[in-house]
């Protein structure tokens, strides 16, 4: 028998899509931006230096002052990214006649980015248990050059410490969290990712006043005895 359905006729065949002109505008500016922000990425400035190298850069004696020790010196937090955070981490205890041993600290980075920054001493010593002082601006005039750094008490039951401190990033000298990252974000918009130091000084003393003098001091000589390639990595330009 045969049957009255008639077949259905075949549905038609979608067409493309033609892209609009809007569409096309669109789609152009995004391929646009996006090789803009690939020549604008920024790029990591200043190489790696081997660990052996950065440690001879550091003098064992200079004027009165010569090395005694590389212990007693209150150091970064532990991290998770400890292993990245610091390419080199020097500790030096130096004694000089009549005067209180400088403890001293060196930690550097050849990348600083947004995730990436040193740690700043008002970190450390609290997790030591000490409690600090509020922090105050003090400068380590070096020749013609005036080094911005901090300056504070830490105290714990057993000792009493004045610190002060300096951190460079790229070409700036940040004294607080939030220049840190402005300084990170002001070079990463010129195109590089700055390297990043910090050195700090110490002493055992109740009388701030005589330890910030003895820490200025200290700071200059070792920082004009220092050889060049350590020198440049203090100031600036590690390259």
């Amino acid at each position: 028998m045969v049957s009255d359905i008639q077949p259905q006729s075949a549905k038609p065949q979608s067409r493309p899509l033609l892209l609009s002109r809007r569409h096309a505008l669109i789609g152009g500016a995004l391929a646009c931006a996006s090789g803009f922000a690939f020549l604008r990425q920024p790029a990591v400035a200043n190489p790696v230096i081997k660990e052996s190298q950065f440690e001879g850069w550091v003098p064992e004696q200079f004027g009165q002052w010569k090395t005694i020790s590389q212990s007693g010196v209150v150091l970064p937090p532990p991290d998770t990214l400890s292993d990245r955070l610091y390419d080199n981490l020097i500790t030096q205890v130096y004694a000089a006649p009549g005067l209180p041993a400088v403890m001293l600290l060196l930690a550097y980075n050849n990348a600083q980015d947004g995730v990436l920054q040193v740690h700043r001493p008002e970190v450390c010593y609290p997790v030591g248990g000490f409690e600090l002082s509020a922090t105050r601006e003090m400068d380590i005039q070096v020749g013609s050059k005036t080094i911005p750094a901090n300056f504070f008490t830490a105290t714990s039951p057993n000792r009493i410490e004045q610190v002060a401190y300096f951190t460079r990033l790229g070409r700036a000298y940040p004294r607080s969290w939030a220049e840190q990252r402005i300084a990170v974000m002001q070079a990463n918009l010129e195109g590089d990712i700055p390297d990043g130091i910090m050195m700090r000084v110490s002493v055992l003393s109740a009388d701030a006043g005589r330890a910030e003098d003895q820490l200025q001091d200290f700071s200059r000589a070792f920082i004009t005895a220092a050889p060049a390639p350590l020198r440049r990595v203090l100031l600036g330009t590690a390259t």
